[in-house]
């Protein structure tokens, strides 16, 4: 009975792991086991930060809305809490993007939330 040859099907299982560690440091895209190490973490990574973005940008939009509540006298909270008691129902990403680039029309929002705290 002939002796069994890795050829083809692992150079090619391996073949493809280092294709995915191109661009590596070190011996992280040249040597097969650290690279597959280092690819099933980068695989990792990847599926945790696709999480971690979402969490990201809220954090980003909620910093910039509080900063251009607090120019309109109100801070982010209240601000909130006032858009509620209005009825206006405003996402978090379209009141950021409201704050940076049109700030006359934040401030009509904020001017609402003010009337709807004092209800």
């Amino acid at each position: 009975m002939p002796r069994v040859k890795g050829g083809t099907v692992t150079r090619k299982r391996r073949k493809k792991v280092l294709k995915l560690a191109k661009g590596f440091f070190g011996s992280k895209h040249r040597l097969y086991k650290v690279a597959n190490q280092q690819v099933m973490k980068s695989h990792m990574y990847a599926y945790r930060d696709r999480r971690q973005k979402k969490r990201d940008f809220r954090k980003l939009w909620i910093t910039r809305i509080n900063a251009a509540a607090r120019m309109n006298g109100l801070s982010y909270s209240r601000l909130m809490h006032g858009l509620k008691l209005a009825g206006i129902e405003v996402n978090r990403k379209m009141l950021a993007d409201l704050a940076v680039a049109d700030e006359k029309a934040f401030a009509e929002l904020a001017t609402a939330a003010k009337k709807g705290l004092d209800k």
